[in-house]
């Protein structure tokens, strides 16, 4: 196959640090793969026989609870680094990982994990770090689903959808994938209809403008506030 062109992940995170010569050696072993829209990357309790970096597009995060019942726990974007199940102590998959767009992906066998982390040890420290920050963001969307209000809860998770995927456009900032408000919903424990009645009602006051599957925060002060329990700021 091609060889992979260094300067496609040169200026990720995860890589943050590390010389052109450690980048090639750790491409030498990944293969590419495009993932069409819908399509799973990995699926959850399956081998964890591979990992994966996410080279383009956007991945939902899905859960599936003992009673089938799906979970939608987060959306990650271009440069995230995915499916590195020995990174929390666990041979399987955690999460299905399903592509919210075509996307495509680097992956390398799992079996290079402890030889690429052993090498290059900020290669390692990065990726624990991407680990802890979801750990970190799962911990506090628990105590929003204990102590916030149902605005706070989804305006908290409109902005993190901001933080991790959005992009500038003409009347705001743009979540740059396709996303639904029963997704919205899923994401912070409420229904559908109030997700609903929240956003009409912050498109009336010129917070946010939603279209089908689309959502631009035009003013994130204001949501800002919003999900601090401020509305009046």
């Amino acid at each position: 196959m091609a060889r992979i062109d260094r300067s496609l992940i040169a200026h990720m995170d995860v890589f943050a640090g590390l010389s052109p010569d450690d980048l090639d050696v750790i491409l030498e072993r990944a293969n590419s793969s495009r993932i069409p829209k819908d399509k799973p990357v990995f699926e959850q309790e399956a081998e964890a026989s591979r990992f994966f970096l996410l080279l383009d597009g956007t991945v939902r995060v899905v859960q599936t609870t003992k009673d089938g019942h799906q979970i939608i726990a987060r959306y990650l974007g271009t440069g995230s680094i995915i499916g590195i199940a020995p990174a929390i102590g666990r041979t399987t998959y955690p999460a299905s990982a399903i592509a919210a767009v075509d996307c495509v992906v680097l992956c390398w066998p799992m079996a290079l994990w402890p030889e690429l982390t052993a090498r290059f040890p900020l290669f390692a420290a990065n990726s624990y770090k991407a680990v802890g920050a979801r750990l970190q963001e799962t911990q506090e969307r628990v105590i929003e689903l204990s102590v916030a209000q149902v605005e706070q809860r989804v305006a908290n998770a409109v902005l993190r959808l901001v933080r991790q995927t959005g992009r500038k456009s003409e009347d705001g900032l743009l979540i740059d994938f396709p996303i639904s408000r029963q997704d919205i919903a899923e994401m912070t424990g409420t229904t559908l209809h109030t997700v609903s009645r929240l956003l009409s009602s912050w498109e009336d006051l010129g917070v946010i403008k939603s279209g089908r599957q689309k959502v631009t925060v035009t003013d994130p002060h204001r949501l800002m506030l919003i999900s601090e329990g401020k509305k009046d700021g």
